[in-house]
């Protein structure tokens, strides 16, 4: 087990992997609470709580994100081996590779995401159910990529010494 993998620093110091862990896990617990909700309250009842699916996709997306963030860090991520399994060799390069295809994918996503946020509060977008400003929930996908793009630096950087 990397040090990595562990949930907290021996002197139980909080980490960057214990927080994303505990966010992963409060947004988890929160979509399931609210599903559920909607789903007790549409069986007993003829009404629907329409707004709890525009919160879920907010959830669902900061918890993949970080979730993404998480597994670069600790190695996690999903690999597709086949070249390196035929030629081990080029294991540090398709690592490399790979980080930094992730890293361009990511930091698009970000610079793109910000134009995105900057629209919907610039044009004050709101949203379908609750109308709160949309850019409470498109602000994540920039910020949290910024996260996975230093994640992925500081992966890098450490691959480097």
């Amino acid at each position: 087990m990397s040090e990595n993998d562990t949930a907290a620093s021996p002197g139980g110091e909080l980490t960057l992997a214990t927080a994303e862990r505990f966010l992963m896990a409060a947004s988890m617990g929160v979509l399931r609470l609210l599903t559920m909700a909607n789903v007790l309250v549409r069986y007993f009842t003829d009404i629907s709580f329409a707004f709890t699916e525009e919160i879920s996709v907010a959830l669902l997306v900061v918890m993949t994100l970080i979730g993404a963030s998480h597994a670069f860090a600790t190695n996690h991520h999903i690999a597709i081996t086949f070249f390196v399994d035929r030629n081990p060799a080029l294991l540090g390069l398709a690592r490399r590779f790979a980080a930094f295809c992730s890293l361009l994918m990511f930091g698009l996503l970000a610079w793109y995401g910000v134009a995105m946020a900057w629209d919907d509060y610039n044009f004050e977008v709101t949203s379908s159910s609750l109308e709160v400003p949309q850019w409470w929930y498109t602000i994540w996908l920039p910020l949290l990529s910024i996260v996975i793009v230093l994640r992925l630096l500081a992966m890098l950087w450490r691959g480097a010494k």
